[in-house]
């Protein structure tokens, strides 16, 4: 049996290791927390990601280690690799966790980006100004996810505030994105270079979380572009393993927000809606097994439950819901759960969906 190390025991975790069970995998995961999602399915060590003596414990646990957190440190990462296999490659995460790193490899690939310049502090801030112009958003090159780390500036006196509570330093400015709708793609590579991608995901976003997706996407006029983005992304990655590209369409063109080394909450439909889940390519790709299909299995459609669970039976009673519940203690704009629905045609997830919705803004109230 190969066993899989996990770095982060979240809900991305847990639901990497009941993927891993049906292929005869086992998986063990490395968490700060010994309350972490994942250590309700699977053995759960406790320790800093930076920790060598606790990443030296994993890496005995495991023949192959993989990550479901995109800010595990990328020096610990390659501390690990030198023991055992890390997959995917420690480099995509340190790029990915630099965000002007990661806007010069969109350009390097011909990707579409917004405006950006570095900041660093008062005199460079005023110069990005100049070039990015206003209105923009001033963000964390490091550490930010879910909203958090930036703040959008609508005048000169925003621009100083902002940049106080950002910390003064290791910081870009991007120009605000004015855009019709928010899409990503979920994309995986085989160790052979085989590579394929999920359909294109419509999402919804409010404060910064993800609160729906749809997948296909109703409008599927850029499906292709978005595709061959991710392709061209995780080919000059030499990437292995599942990643995720998020868009925004705007000026009936696809410019990219960033990118994801690992599974992706925008994913969570392929559990249900499509032949072969996300999780389970990830693994299939950092165990070098041969990838699953990504056709989806109709129209499907996610709610995440943020801040609160709402009540099981009210989800449970939706037509063709699925519920998944982490297990994670409620908490102000924390993921604790999501569900899905699947319908042979779009028209059809409009009913069920509204109904998800509601009730996940019953229970956040």
């Amino acid at each position: 049996m190969t066993r899989v190390g996990v770095i982060g025991g979240g809900q991305l975790g847990r639901m990497l290791a009941l993927a891993a069970y049906p292929l005869g995998l086992s998986v063990t995961a490395l968490d700060g927390s010994a309350e972490a999602p994942a250590g309700q399915v699977c053995p759960l060590f406790t320790g800093s990601f930076s920790d060598h003596t606790a990443l030296a414990r994993l890496a005995e646990a495991a023949d192959v280690v993989t990550f479901d957190f995109e800010n595990v440190p990328a020096d610990a990462a390659e501390w690990l690799a030198s023991r055992v296999p890390v997959v995917p490659a420690p480099h995509a995460l340190r790029i990915a966790q630099d965000r002007i790193e990661e806007k010069r490899l969109f350009a390097s690939i011909g990707v579409p980006t917004t405006t950006y310049a570095a900041v660093d502090d008062a005199d460079s801030l005023a110069a990005a100004l100049t070039t990015v112009g206003l209105p923009a958003v001033l963000k964390t090159r490091r550490l930010g996810y879910d909203g958090k780390g930036q703040r959008i500036i609508h005048t000169a006196d925003d621009a100083t505030a902002a940049l106080a509570a950002l910390g003064g330093s290791g910081l870009i400015l991007e120009s605000f994105v004015s855009f019709v709708r928010e899409v990503s793609v979920v994309a995986v590579r085989g160790a052979s270079g085989e590579t394929r991608c999920y359909p294109l995901t419509e999402n919804v976003h409010r404060d910064g979380i993800l609160r729906t997706s749809v997948a296909p996407a109703p409008d599927g006029r850029f499906a292709l572009q978005a595709q061959q983005y991710a392709i061209q992304l995780i080919e000059e990655l030499e990437y292995v393993g599942v990643l995720a590209l998020e868009l925004f369409e705007c000026d009936d063109q696809l410019v990219a927000n960033e990118f994801a080394p690992r599974v992706h909450n925008s994913g969570h439909w392929t559990i249900e809606g499509a032949h072969t889940s996300q999780f389970e390519n990830h693994l299939r790709a950092v165990t070098d097994l041969p990838l699953g299909l990504t056709d989806a299995r109709g129209h499907a459609a996610m709610v995440n439950f943020i801040g609160a669970m709402p009540d099981r039976s009210a989800v449970l009673a939706v037509r063709g819901a699925h519920l998944h519940d982490y297990g994670k203690a409620p908490r102000p704009g924390r993921k604790l759960g999501h569900a899905t629905v699947v319908a042979d045609t779009h028209s059809a997830l409009a009913a069920p969906l509204a109904e998800l919705i509601a009730l996940a803004d019953a229970a956040s109230v």
